[in-house]
């Protein structure tokens, strides 16, 4: 169930993007990789099928990139309070702090750009997501909404709730620090061996509910053909856990906007133009340490005038 559109006399003022990098919001390469590898992996799969879901939107830049990955059949589902005022004073204060830009409008426009279709939106707290989307209905599940511990904690127990078998969760700002809540809330359910995280990244971390091993096995092999990410394994908690760098890595294809407009290649350089006739100068005068010979008449004559001493001073000085 799609809640009313809030504020329609608001004029929009942003352009409508050509490009996905035009869309304001926080999307790493690395993380773009993994997205695409995790999707991809699920939609060629006989039994990864499922619906995709996403608590916090921003201006859509994530959704975008999901939205590329749905299949027939499936719904994806985006939650967030865009201009709505929060339940409460602390998230109503930080949703005025970060996103005072923030309007559903300007999210759904920007999802228009590059999908026919809007996902089904949900303009409202993450906590209500239990009561409007299916349990265990999810093969895909990116929660990047409030940073507060209490809204996080209740986040990462939705995600259990809503995620189908052998379904990625990926959290957002794990370790930040103007985070701490998220940190506190993830890490705990990390804990408490309930979560098993798959990665990380230096901005999200990918888990499972599940047994983590199959995923965790493939994941190691694919970022070992990767010249692009370097990746390491540790162990936290009496788990291992794939950590990943990507600061040379190279994203995948971006969906296409409909404004997106295309230039030809580049072609054969033009020849050089002639150069114009002219009449003849002096001739050059030499550069570099080549010595003139006007140069040489005057070194020979400076030794043989002056002194000695000052003779020395002047070779040292040149």
């Amino acid at each position: 169930m799609t809640a009313p559109l809030a504020r329609p006399e608001e004029p929009l003022s942003l352009p409508a993007p050509t490009r996905l990098d035009e869309v304001k919001g926080w999307f790493w390469p690395a993380d773009q990789i993994l997205f695409d590898w995790f999707l991809s992996r699920q939609n060629t799969s006989p039994s990864g099928g499922g619906d995709l879901l996403e608590l916090g939107a921003y201006m859509g830049k994530s959704a975008i990139f999901l939205g590329g990955y749905l299949k027939e059949g499936e719904e994806f589902t985006v939650c967030d309070l865009f201009d709505s005022p929060a339940e409460d004073a602390s998230n109503d204060g930080e949703m005025r702090r970060s996103y005072a830009t923030l309007t559903r409008r300007a999210f759904e426009a920007n999802y228009r750009a590059f999908h026919d279709e809007l996902p089904t939106v949900v303009q409202a707290v993450t906590a209500v997501l239990p009561d409007r989307v299916r349990p265990a209905s999810c093969r895909f599940v990116h929660v990047d909404a409030s940073h507060l511990y209490a809204h996080v904690r209740t986040d990462v127990e939705t995600s259990r709730l809503l995620a189908a078998p052998g379904a990625v969760v990926v959290f957002d700002d794990f370790r930040a620090e103007h985070c701490p809540g998220v940190a506190a809330a993830v890490w705990g359910a990390v804990d408490a061996r309930r979560l098993h995280v798959l990665c990380i990244t230096q901005h999200k971390m990918y888990a499972t509910w599940d047994d983590p091993e199959p995923l965790r096995t493939e994941l190691a092999a694919f970022l070992t053909a990767r010249e692009d990410l370097w990746h390491g394994v540790e162990e936290v908690a009496g788990a291992p856990l794939i950590r990943i760098t990507g600061r040379k890595a190279v994203p995948p294809p971006h969906p296409r906007s409909r404004y997106e407009t295309t230039s030809p290649g580049p072609g054969p350089a033009p020849a050089p133009a002639p150069a114009p006739e002219q009449a003849p100068g002096p001739a050059a005068v030499p550069s570099g340490n080549t010595p003139t010979r006007r140069g040489r008449l005057t070194r020979r004559l400076g030794k043989r005038l002056l002194p000695p001493a000052l003779a020395r001073t002047l070779r040292h000085w040149r």
